[in-house]
Formats: C-alpha cells, structure tokens, sequence
C-alpha cells in the first residue's frame, strides 16, 4: 500500500510553473529567423525573380519556337502573369528545399548542438516542443511561398506593367479575380508540401543531423516525383503526393476547376498526417542523449 501511495502522490513543481507557456511561438520564431540558414534562404527566394527577370531580358520571347502554348510563353505579358510563371518555375524543385529546411532541421539541430536534452530538462514537455518547432517551422515554409509570388508581383509589374492575367488557352483574368485565383495556387502549394513538411519533420526526430533530416526529405520528394513518371504504375500513381502537385493550374484556367486540388490535398494530408503523428509518437518515448 505504501508503494501505491506514492506513486500516487503528486510531482511538485516549481511556483508559477505551467507547461504551456514553456518554449513560446514567439520565441522560437525569434530564434530561427536569426539563423543565417534563414536569411540565406529569404535570399535566394529573394532573388529568383531578379534573376528570372534578367533571364527574359537577354533571352527575348520566353515562349521562343515553341509550337505549343504554355503558361510560361505569357510571362511577359504581365505582373500577374510573372507572378505566377515563377510559382510554376519553384513548385517542383526550389520551393521544396525551404520546406524542408525549416521542418527538418528544427529539432535535429538542437540534437547536434547537445541543446535537446536541455531544453527538455528545463523542463520542455517533449510535446510541448514539437509543437512549437513545427509551428514555427511551417509557419516559415509558408512565409517562404509567399514571399516568391510578393517579389515576383512587384518585380512583374514595375517590368510588364499592371494588367490582367492572360491565360494560355486563351482569354484573361480580371486583376482581382487573378488575384484571388494565385492566393488559391500557393494555398494549395502550401498543402501539397505538407507532405514534405512532416517528412523532414519525422526524420528530424529520428536523427541528430540535419543534414540527413532535410537531404532525406528532398530525397524522397525526389524519387516519388520520379516514380510518377512510370506510367506502367497506372492508377498507382494517384496515391503520389507528386501526381497531385500542379493541379493548381486548374486555378489558372478561364473556369477554376476543384476536383485535381481536392484530391491533391486529400493525398498530401493523410499522409502528413500520419507522419507527424509517427514523429510525436517516436519523440515521446526516445532516449534524448544529446
């Protein structure tokens, strides 16, 4: 009776102690916007439309010889337009890496500074801490797929001037119906890198090396964009997540089309989903050494 009794007693806590308060948004936000990784990768994506920019400018026409229309051949034709060339241009490769910085190298990074087993013993509820980093750390991914489609916007206008969004199969978009359909296009790139989001997130809670958490991520993303251009898979290939990842253009059409996009975003969360949630499982019962 007397072993029962105390493991039934209560843990005594510091005064003023409340497990939620430990390890706030705001200050783990602060953290990783001061990490030059951040900074580098504001940068880049800074500067691809610069880059694109320069790119049309020495090579004229985008739409060169081509005898087929394709939403890249009316990247001139205006700010919208440029906008959302670069958001075609980024979705299938650049626009992974940022996701998987920020989600893969939160918490293995604190492993390989041998700061995780502090922060915990501070103390850190295991997922308490989880859900702060993966807050902060999607919070970053989609401040990174909007900050491409802001600077292109602005880039493309102060270039080819303000106006409608021309469609390649003919006809346009109103600037405010335009708008509308490009916040639609990175709402739903955003849910289609979930995926790649719990990914790195899952391997950053398995490793103690970054690298690996977020060279893992691009890694996969890689070969599942690979495995869905094996046609012999057939019906195989809907449950990708890559099969799904430009059906946004269904936005850019004269009549916006769901169907694509809802079951590109079905796809994307069930399968995040079940990685974050292996990813709390896995963290909540691991030995934390470093």
């Amino acid at each position: 009776m007397s072993k029962l009794a105390d493991r039934a007693e209560p843990v005594e806590v510091a005064d003023g102690y409340r497990a939620g308060r430990t390890l706030p948004f705001r200050v783990e936000l602060v953290r990783q916007l001061k990490r030059r990784r951040t900074m580098v990768m504001g940068g880049v994506l800074f500067a691809l439309p610069i880059i694109l920019l320069i790119a049309f400018q020495v090579g004229g026409d985008p739409g060169g010889n081509n005898n087929r229309v394709n939403l890249m051949d009316t990247a001139t034709a205006s700010g919208a337009n440029f906008a959302a060339v670069n958001l075609f241009s980024a979705a299938g490769f650049l626009l992974v890496i940022p996701v998987a910085l920020f989600c893969g190298d939160t918490v293995a990074s604190e492993a390989s500074w041998s700061s995780l087993r502090y922060l915990l013993a501070a103390p850190v509820p295991r997922a308490r801490l989880l859900w702060s980093k993966l807050a902060v750390g999607l919070s970053l991914s989609l401040a990174a797929l909007v900050l491409l489609p802001i600077v292109a916007l602005v880039v493309g206008t102060a270039a080819y001037g303000w106006g409608p969004l021309e469609l390649p199969t003919g006809g346009t978009l109103p600037t405010g119906t335009a708008a509308q359909r490009l916040l639609i296009v990175v709402v739903y790139i955003m849910v289609s890198q979930l995926v790649t989001a719990a990914l790195a997130f899952w391997l950053s809670t398995r490793t103690d090396a970054p690298l690996g958490a977020v060279g893992g991520a691009v890694f996969l993303t890689i070969i599942g964009s690979v495995l869905d251009e094996v046609t012999a898979l057939g019906d195989w290939r809907h449950f990708l997540p890559a099969h799904w990842q430009y059906a946004w253009l269904d936005a850019v059409q004269p009549q916006l089309q769901w169907t694509d996009m809802i079951q590109g975003t079905s796809i994307s969360v069930t399968y995040a989903l079940v990685l974050f949630a292996l990813a709390f499982r896995g963290f909540a019962r691991k030995d934390v050494v470093s």
